[in-house]
């Protein structure tokens, strides 16, 4: 099992460069250019440019539900944290009550981690409720941006408000996919998804993610079937792909490099509600 320096090696980000590199694309690019910061690329309507890496990324996570986008963001999160980024971690998920990045507010505050979400009697609320700090952290040019946005194409409706500022940015936009999940088990399930998603966002996929697995009942089987699926697509459509995740847990059964791609093991965040304990449980109205 890999211990936690290797594990950060894996999720580090790429080194960074200087502000005026970037500054230098800015001017040679026309101001109608789209900005994705997909690691290379200056992203205009017609054609791709070449650009530079960007400094302090805006990285929004989306995926349907149950396709485990929100341990990917905070696992992203701490993973930047622990190589020296200042990271802002925002949950933007207004459709699944049970997983969501709130829920690591406290302990990544402890470490450094700036959390928004719903405060105060709000916090566990199951309400489509969005802090006014949201617009703040997309802006800030300072810090590492993760938005955790909700699973399905009503969810990604939240970041209409946002776009014009993520676009003068630049963003990278991940498609976190579980094959083993409705609605994106196979290729056609996955380019309706994507084209729901872009099309309610108003942004574009850069990157999609595998994260296919069946929890216990996870293989290797299992993964390299997902891995294929998604390699379809991406091929089809002209998408990066590069990369598979696996929980901590799984680690010594699932194998590294797996059809070309790396593997990025996750730690294990969020608890489903019937695996809490010590927890104290309300009685409903």
């Amino acid at each position: 099992m890999k211990g936690n320096e290797e594990i950060v090696k894996e999720f580090a980000p790429p080194r960074r460069r200087e502000r005026s590199r970037l500054e230098k694309v800015e001017k040679a690019s026309p101001s109608h250019l789209e900005k994705v910061s997909d690691h290379t690329r200056v992203v205009q309507t017609d054609e791709v440019k070449t650009g530079e890496i960007m400094e302090n990324k805006l990285i929004i996570v989306i995926g349907a539900y149950g396709s485990g986008k929100s341990e990917y963001s905070i696992n992203l999160a701490k993973e930047y944290k622990l190589v020296g980024e200042n990271v802002i971690l925002v949950d933007m998920d207004v459709v699944n009550p049970y997983f969501r990045s709130r829920d690591v507010r406290e302990k990544f505050e402890n470490e450094g981690i700036e959390v928004i979400a719903p405060e105060g009697v709000f916090k566990h609320a199951d309400l489509p409720m969005l802090s006014p700090r949201i617009m703040g952290s997309v802006q800030n040019m300072e810090s590492t941006v993760i938005l955790d946005v909700g699973g399905d194409p009503a969810g990604c409706r939240t970041l209409a408000r946002y776009v014009e500022n993520a676009k003068k940015r630049g963003y990278e936009m991940h498609l976190v996919i579980n094959t083993k999940r409705p609605f994106t088990s196979n290729e056609a399930e996955i380019k309706t998804m994507l084209h729901m998603l872009e099309g309610s966002s108003n942004l574009r996929i850069t990157e999609f993610i595998c994260n296919a697995n069946l929890m216990e009942f996870t293989d290797q089987e299992v993964v390299e079937n997902g891995i294929k699926i998604i390699e379809n697509v991406a091929k089809e459509l002209d998408k990066k792909f590069e990369k598979y995740l696996v929980l901590q847990t799984y680690d010594d059964i699932i194998p590294p490099d797996l059809l070309g791609k790396k593997k990025h093991v996750m730690k294990y965040f969020l608890n489903k509600p019937w695996e809490m304990t010590n927890k104290v449980h309300m009685k409903g109205i």
